[in-house]
């Protein structure tokens, strides 16, 4: 081929190029902006966000593992310190494995159902280190992994909050698998109704923070109706039952009290002045309680107690996670003066009174702290007493309706579903274990080993 033939060849190429490459040119030019524009408009992460959930998240674990078990521990008999520590953490262990693979699509599914999130979420199915969160604020999002985690440690800790309510005479078996059923048909259930968007009690305007109804209702009341279907301990109003360890408790009891602040703080799932206003309140509210349990103490028994110190130490904890990040600071020092004298009044007097065998008085500090704290949270959210204020024209007899709704809603789905529950584990494994078990001591007889060596 001649070098003009060649020329003329490339030059009829050159030009059938630029023909067909023309429109695929042309719809590069018109597509680059629209990615651009959707790269813009698509929320990241802030790290700092994300770095601030892993540590709440982190702490959250550390008040279940071994906050809770050593508070609890110490408030049993020697011979069944192992036997808490145990339920405790496998407990929490078993619930991790069983959010990752139904729970969380179950609260968080995504689905319409204002009872149920469904299962588009089941095995982690489309969660990945891409897909993020919604945070409080408005095109702030945090990884959906972290969110994931945080909340895998709220339906953790929940189960083994209500063991403390039958301690000492409980199966190790009973315990394990009541919870499992637990979490399934009623913690799931209740955490999509109040915390989801398309949950029943999200959508009538129910304010739960951090977890008065999803954690502290919802297991105290999962407790009294425990101890009363497992019956009280062999020997309850006769022997010695006083808690071995006051130190250990006590321990648990800081342990707790640290680890609220990534229970409190991080339910606002991203580090800014609401996360601040949660911080400040679980710093006074817990203080004010403390002092006020002590004063009620020192009236009616003549001095305060290390029990009664610990007792309010998580009253007002307890209290306060409903309201962490909606009210001001003042209305969260009297809510902890309040919740004292009141869980005070259950603990020493109403429990007496019917005779229930609350081990660890899981009820009378967990359930009615939480109804207190979270029907107070409607009073105490409205601008005019420092909080947060109301949504759109909500008035405060308004909202407090709405809390009580949400309160009886709590009660009355977790109190029904676990007397099934706990008949139904009865049927299977039985609930107790035998006397002579009993009188020896779980650590021994469920686990063989102690927890003391003379």
């Amino acid at each position: 081929m001649s070098l003009s033939k060649f020329t003329s060849l490339a030059m009829r190429l050159s030009a059938a190029s630029a023909v067909l490459l023309a429109p695929a040119i042309a719809f590069a030019q018109d597509a680059a902006p629209a990615v651009a524009a959707a790269a813009a408009a698509a929320p990241v992460p802030d790290k700092g966000d994300t770095a601030f959930m892993f540590l709440s998240t982190i702490m959250v674990l550390f008040m279940a593992v071994p906050g809770l078990g050593l508070f609890y521990g110490g408030l049993v008999r020697a011979k069944n310190m192992l036997s808490v520590l145990m339920q405790c953490t496998v407990i929490a262990a078993m619930v991790m494995i069983v959010w990752v693979i139904y729970g969380y699509s179950f609260a968080f599914g995504g689905g319409e159902n204002p009872f149920f999130g469904g299962f588009a979420k089941m095995f982690l199915s489309g969660v990945d280190t891409t897909t993020t969160a919604a945070t409080f604020t408005k095109g702030v999002v945090i990884p959906e992994y972290i969110f994931m985690l945080f909340q895998m440690t709220f339906a953790a800790i929940t189960p083994a909050l209500i063991i403390g309510a039958f301690a000492e005479r409980i199966k190790f078996s009973a315990a394990i698998l009541f919870c499992l059923l637990w979490v399934t048909f009623v913690y799931f259930p209740v955490a999509h109704m109040v915390w989801d968007a398309k949950g029943y009690l999200f959508g009538l305007g129910a304010l739960d923070f951090a977890g008065g109804t999803v954690v502290h209702i919802n297991a105290g009341v999962a407790g009294l109706i425990g101890a009363i279907l497992v019956g009280k301990r062999t020997g309850y109003g006769k022997d010695m039952m006083a808690p071995h360890s006051m130190t250990l408790t006590y321990v648990g009891a800081a342990m707790l009290w640290v680890g609220w602040f990534g229970f409190n703080a991080g339910s606002n799932l991203e580090a800014s002045g609401g996360a601040m206003l949660a911080t400040v309140n679980t710093f006074i509210a817990t203080a004010a309680a403390i002092l006020s349990w002590c004063l009620v103490e020192s009236f009616t028994r003549g001095k305060a107690s290390m029990l009664g110190a610990a007792s309010g130490m998580i009253a007002g904890l307890v209290a306060i996670t409903p309201a962490a990040g909606i009210v001001g600071p003042m209305g969260a020092i009297v809510m902890g003066v309040i919740v004292s004298p009141l869980c005070y009044f259950f603990v020493s007097v109403v429990k007496n009174k019917f005779g229930y065998d609350d081990t660890a008085d899981v009820f009378g500090v967990h359930g009615v702290g939480g109804m207190f704290g979270a029907i107070s949270t409607g009073i105490f959210a409205s601008a005019s007493l420092g909080g947060v204020g109301y949504v759109g024209e909500q008035t405060m007899g308004g909202q407090v309706m709405v809390q009580i709704q949400a309160v009886v809603i709590t009660i009355l789905w977790t109190g029904i579903g676990s007397a099934i529950l706990y008949k139904i584990v009865d049927v299977i494994v039985g609930l107790r274990v035998p006397v002579e078990a009993e009188r020896e001591g779980l650590d021994l007889a469920s686990h063989g080993e102690a927890a003391y060596h003379s």
